[in-house]
């Protein structure tokens, strides 16, 4: 069997790990927001683009780690990161829209993942799997 042969088996399964473990770094933001673990800086402002930007780390992140609902929550968390992104990292003012000057990476790192997890699925150790919901 070529090595190849043998990732490509794999596959399905390290998809599955992709979005586990995005999906508890993303939930860690939300988790960090409105629990206060660990404790930040600041907090959100109570229902300002950064508060509800928090529910959807938390809510979606918990979701796309169990792998259910995956391909709306993840569409969901896609558009919530470009919007980030776009209105609170490349808007900065004297700062600039590159995303390494703007500290904007993980905003679209986590876009571009949930954006491929919409298209590619949950991977076969996922809730929706195992409900035959994602087929």
């Amino acid at each position: 069997m070529a090595l190849s042969d043998s990732l490509n088996s794999w596959s399905p399964r390290i998809r599955s790990v992709l979005r586990i473990m995005s999906g508890l770094l993303f939930m860690a933001h939300g988790i960090q927001k409105h629990l206060g673990f660990p404790p930040a800086d600041w907090t959100p402002e109570p229902f300002s683009g950064p508060w509800f930007a928090g529910w959807i780390e938390l809510i979606a992140g918990g979701l796309i780690v169990l792998g259910l609902f995956t391909r709306p929550v993840a569409f969901l968390a896609s558009g919530t990161m470009a919007a980030a992104y776009f209105v609170g990292h490349a808007s900065l003012q004297g700062i600039g829209f590159f995303p390494i000057v703007n500290q904007g990476e993980l905003a679209i790192l986590y876009c571009f993942i949930f954006f491929y997890v919409v298209f590619a699925g949950p991977g076969p150790w996922s809730l929706d799997a195992k409900l035959g919901k994602d087929r």
